[in-house]
């Protein structure tokens, strides 16, 4: 990176993104990486990109697990994207009904990293599985990619930049940009 110029970053939700949707996660057991994940994640940490995580986790505000349980499951998520590493996991503990600047489709956590890392929103992605992903990325001013796995499938209305069938898919996408 020259001085002065702002990083790249790509934001990724977590549940139905990079690991098999389970309603409200309190179980590190129930993670479930997709296949190709961590190597997705290594070619667009090799193009320079920064990676960092976006997750409305409402089961903690509505009282079906605690933050503690949630950092588990996010430990086990690390764990199991090795060798790839995340710059940073920003979530959301408030449940949907809360009028908040930081739950997805706002854009606060996404906002909140830019500032944490220094970011050019123009360099980066957004990839997720729902609406509310692709809605946050537009709302934060980056591009987006709707990826099949999760809900993806039945979320083609959000009208993304991209689709994708999966994360590697989104990968090739954001890296196919640089030829």
């Amino acid at each position: 990176m020259a001085p002065n110029e702002s990083a790249a970053a790509v934001f990724l939700d977590r549940d139905g993104t990079l690991m098999r949707e389970v309603n409200y996660c309190a179980d590190p057991r129930a993670v479930e990486i997709f296949p190709g994940v961590p190597e997705a994640l290594q070619r667009l940490r090799a193009k320079g990109y920064r990676l960092i995580v976006i997750s409305n986790q409402a089961g903690i505000g509505r009282g079906y697990f605690t933050e503690a349980q949630y950092r588990l499951v996010e430990a086990e998520v690390a764990r199991a994207v090795l060798p790839a590493t995340f710059d940073a996991v920003y979530f959301c503990a408030d449940r949907p009904d809360l009028a908040t600047d930081r739950r997805k489709p706002a854009p606060g956590m996404v906002l909140e990293a830019q500032r944490d890392h220094d970011l050019d929103l123009a360099r980066c992605f957004f990839i997720g599985d729902k609406a509310i992903d692709i809605e946050c990325g537009r709302n934060a001013g980056v591009r987006t990619i709707l990826v099949r796995t999760g809900y993806g499938a039945r979320e083609s209305h959000a009208a993304p930049n991209w689709m994708a069938e999966d994360l590697s898919a989104a990968a090739e996408i954001i890296l196919g940009l640089h030829e």
